[in-house]
């Protein structure tokens, strides 16, 4: 499959489309799909930044910067649910998959982008958080800009409470109830507080909720890996065989972890916000092993 790149330094009167043609042994569709999906970047001055607009005018020295990946533009994204539309922010599913953001080769797989072409009227999108690529739950999308930097601080200062569930190899029951966990990750200071909400004897798997005071990368799959507790599914820091022989199965199983609470003070109205997930979207001992 297709992968390369091309930058390009418009120096007469041409379109985006004309000018790529030239540089790129693609169809004009195949172009046109590209664009459309984020991999076309141009340059002013100082200023990068991604360009959907095919009729957008070039000027002299303006540089564009295509990114085709053949197998990244093939993808297509599992469809997010949308909770709660406040119009400067949106609460939406991110399902398993799903990009919190996207890179320079493309963007239609990311939660943003997803909003941006769903929701009506059609807004500006900005990511606020973020949530693993094989994480699933709740994820907020900001507006405006303000919205964007007023969200993000909470994240950063703690002021976001945040309730997930997991599905951890092993039996919680045999620990203290709550359970602290306050390994450091990178150096870094790092607190999760897990408590078993039930146990699969038979298949000796937990259901556990977590709530977490600081948002390390990987913070809650590292702390129920290093009380031996590993999350089904993680296969950075698990063992997703394990449960894949339980379940007589080759099909590699997603990764248990999914955020299904967010409450906190709205930035916009000083008003008390509680989204939680529907219950059918958490993750179920049930529901895991047949």
């Amino acid at each position: 499959m297709k992968k390369f790149e091309c930058h390009i330094n418009i120096d007469r009167a041409i379109n985006i489309v004309e000018a790529l043609q030239i540089q790129c042994d693609l169809t004009v569709g195949e172009i046109k799909k590209a664009i459309d999906k984020g991999a076309l970047w141009h340059s002013r001055g100082k200023t990068t930044q991604r360009c959907r607009r095919l009729k957008k005018k070039l000027h002299i020295e303006d540089k564009l910067h295509f990114y085709y990946d053949a197998d990244v533009l093939s993808q297509t994204p599992t469809a997010a649910i949308l909770i709660a539309d406040l119009s400067d922010y949106s609460v939406w599913y991110k399902p398993y998959g799903m990009l919190s953001q996207g890179s320079k080769w493309s963007d239609h797989c990311t939660i943003t982008r997803w909003a941006q072409k769903i929701l009506l009227p059609e807004r500006p999108v900005f990511p606020v958080h973020r949530l693993d690529r094989a994480a699933t739950g709740l994820i907020l999308v900001a507006h405006s800009k303000s919205a964007a930097r007023a969200l993000s601080m909470m994240f950063e200062q703690n002021q976001i409470e945040k309730t997930y569930h997991i599905i951890v190899q092993g039996d919680h029951q045999q620990r203290p109830q709550p359970d602290t966990i306050d390994l450091a990750i990178d150096d870094k200071s790092a607190r999760s507080h897990f408590l078993c909400l039930e146990h699969d004897q038979v298949n000796n798997l937990s259901l556990l909720q977590v709530n977490i005071e600081t948002g390390r990368k990987h913070q809650i799959r590292i702390h129920a890996a290093s009380i031996g507790l590993p999350v089904v599914g993680d296969r950075l820091h698990g063992n997703a065989a394990e449960l894949n022989q339980l379940n007589h199965s080759t099909d590699q199983v997603d990764l248990q972890l999914c955020a299904v609470q967010l409450n906190f003070i709205c930035p916009i109205n000083n008003t008390e916000q509680h989204f939680s997930l529907p219950r059918e979207l958490h993750p179920q001992l049930g529901e895991l092993i047949d």
